[in-house]
């Protein structure tokens, strides 16, 4: 880095510009100007210098490459020497140690120039020197600092992932080593924040400081707006309401108390409430704030029906059977590629396990009346305490869950906040539904164009307070209220197994 060369020095040693010098050098080591090169650059030209820096393997790291004694400077990098000073050919050259971040251990500051050093010259060289050092080692710590917070946003997912497999002893040994007796715990809920992409690292950054390292707090891999909260205490959910409502834009939704193997269930639950959270002034809404149809049915036939339907999945090992399990749970709620990034697998892994699992229930998962009952049986066995007290149970058929009174009350006057609309929204929604989820299907079905199926959909969404145009809980309510009321067939789910080919391809949900 040369300074100015036209016979027309900027600062000689004698100029009386007091301690100007100082207060410039300072201000270099402001966030904003903080780069060692300007520094350099600030030396080069209040010394009217030529400036560089080396490593003690003669490597060039700023400025120009310059003629200098190499025995001198090699007794500078080595120690032997702090500094350095020697004249000839016209020069007078200034050699000053600068430790410098790993894998070098020195480096030299080289200032060439040609009137001699005064003591004000070689204080302001000195103290330069010494802001180089600051800023080299700010730069490494701020390095190092984001390598770490890397790390542990990486092991705050994998521990995620863990427990999204029901693997709870490994996401316990896992994060007792950085976070001892976060998940000493037997029940935890899991919450969502959902802000702008941009937002997301700051958001998370306010979600860390408001739980204390109380709380597993995981930047979503699926969703770019996602902050993820595995939350074992009672006080956080009124600690995260807060933070929500100091950042306009973001919503919060939470799920009901879950046991720790039941986070893929309160993960999805949390995305279903955040769904009604949107359409809410306070912009935050809870799992069990919503009647949901499970718990309009008979506890007993409800558990022997899933029994009976879940069956065939008994014969395959624990760690095999909560694998699929968990993947169906995942992969029912969103997409293939979303529940392979939320578990760490290949999209062909998550979709090898559903068609493993479809098959082994002779389901198929394209139509979504069979996707919302065997939904609702995964849910149901994952939240069983265990067998029912009493008799053995008499076989179950999904005709009984369907059929009562509470039930089918709850489902009339669910779909029946659609009939207050002009349009056709519940006509078009039955359409929808039956056509898979598809507008341009359900579109040649009524007689209508495409976009008037994808607007009369997205416009019962507020009305249903539920998302439609994506596959999960919300979805499936409605399709089962539609089953329970009549508008809809029920599914078969003893016909013949699906087809085995190349991977299953993700359902048409989104028309």
């Amino acid at each position: 880095m040369a300074g100015r060369d036209d016979g027309k020095p900027h600062t000689h040693a004698t100029d009386g510009a007091g301690q100007d010098w100082a207060r410039e050098l300072l201000g270099q080591l402001r966030p904003a100007d903080g780069d060692p090169r300007r520094v350099l650059d600030w030396l080069a030209e209040t010394l009217d210098a030529t400036v560089s820096l080396r490593d003690d393997t003669g490597t060039v790291l700023a400025g120009p490459l310059t003629g200098l004694d190499e025995e001198l400077v090699a007794a500078v990098t080595g120690g032997r020497l702090a500094s350095a000073a020697w004249e000839g050919e016209g020069r007078f050259v200034r050699l000053l140690r600068v430790e410098l971040p790993r894998p070098a251990s020195a480096g030299v500051l080289a200032v060439t120039r040609r009137h001699p050093f005064d003591r004000r010259a070689a204080a302001i060289v000195t103290h330069t020197a010494g802001v180089v050092e600051l800023l080299l080692r700010a730069r490494e710590t701020a390095a190092t600092g984001h390598r770490l917070t890397r790390a542990t946003a990486d092991l705050r997912l994998a521990i995620l992932q863990l427990l999204m497999v029901e693997d709870t002893v490994a996401a316990r040994r896992v994060a007792a080593g950085l976070w001892p007796g976060l998940l000493d715990t037997d029940t935890a809920c899991v919450y969502v924040v959902e802000t702008t992409p941009e937002e997301r690292d700051r958001i998370a950054a306010a979600c860390l400081e408001a739980t204390h390292d109380e709380a597993l707090v995981v930047r979503c891999p699926a969703m770019d707006g996602h902050v993820i909260l595995v939350v074992p205490g009672d006080e956080t959910g009124r600690e995260l309401r807060a933070l929500c409502g100091r950042h306009p834009g973001a919503f919060l939704g939470g799920s009901a108390r879950q046991s720790l193997a039941r986070t893929a269930t309160a993960y999805g639950q949390a995305v279903s409430a955040l769904a009604v959270a949107r359409f809410r002034p306070d912009e935050a809404a809870v799992y069990a704030e919503r009647t949901h149809p499970e718990r309009l049915m008979d506890p007993e036939v409800l558990h022997t029906w899933t029994t009976r339907l879940l069956r065939p999945l008994d014969t395959l090992p624990h760690h095999t059977r909560a694998e699929l399990l968990a993947t169906t749970r995942l992969g029912l709620e969103f997409t293939a590629v979303n529940a392979a990034k939320v578990l760490g697998v290949s999209r062909n892994t998550v979709r090898a396990r559903m068609e493993r699992v479809e098959n082994l229930l002779h389901a198929d998962f394209s139509d979504l009346t069979v996707r919302a009952v065997v939904h609702l049986a995964l849910h149901a066995q994952a939240g069983a305490a265990g067998p029912l007290p009493g008799a053995a149970p008499r076989p179950a058929r999904l005709g009984e869950l369907l059929t009562g009174p509470g039930l089918r009350a709850w489902a009339r006057e669910l779909l029946a906040r659609l009939d207050s609309d002009g349009r056709d929204l519940r006509g078009t929604l039955r359409a929808w539904i039956s056509a898979g989820g598809n507008a341009e299907r359900a579109a040649q079905l009524l007689g209508v164009h495409a976009q008037t199926v994808r607007e009369h959909v997205r416009s019962a969404e507020p009305v249903l307070e539920r998302q439609l145009l994506a596959a999960g809980s919300d979805l499936y309510e409605v399709v089962l209220a539609h089953v329970a009321a009549g508008d809809l067939d029920q599914p078969d789910l003893h016909g013949p197994a699906p087809r085995t080919e190349s991977g299953h391809p993700d359902p048409p949900v989104h028309g």
